[in-house]
């Protein structure tokens, strides 16, 4: 159970680098969409503790142990990233439809010669 998740993203970061590297434009944006992925679960795994509590805790037990509990900053963060990342994605897409409405081609090396 403890290798799947670093396995887990190894393998998105691994296709996510192989889609960015194509020469279609729509591969690319799937790329980077999956490369967020696997960074999300990253930042996850590392406030990640073996039977860890969540971390709320009673106005009355603040003193305890606070090694106990799941930190709650990569949650945090991972919520933001996740935002972020559609706000990107959709704003990438958006430039990959309309580049395609334009040029007719979703090839990369396309663009580049119509460029001149």
């Amino acid at each position: 159970m403890f290798l799947i998740l670093p396995l887990t993203i190894g393998v998105l970061v691994t296709i996510s680098v192989f889609l960015i590297i194509q020469r279609r434009i729509i591969k690319v944006v799937l790329g980077f969409a999956m490369l967020s992925h696997a960074t999300n679960l990253m930042i996850m795994a590392s406030g990640w503790i073996h039977d860890g509590k969540p971390p709320i805790l009673p106005a009355e037990k603040i003193s305890i142990q606070t090694l106990l509990y799941v930190d709650p900053l990569p949650q945090a963060m991972v919520l933001t990233a996740i935002v972020i990342s559609l706000a990107v994605i959709a704003f990438l897409l958006t430039v990959a439809l309309n580049m395609h409405r334009n040029f007719k081609t979703d090839n990369i090396n396309e663009y580049r010669r119509l460029k001149g």
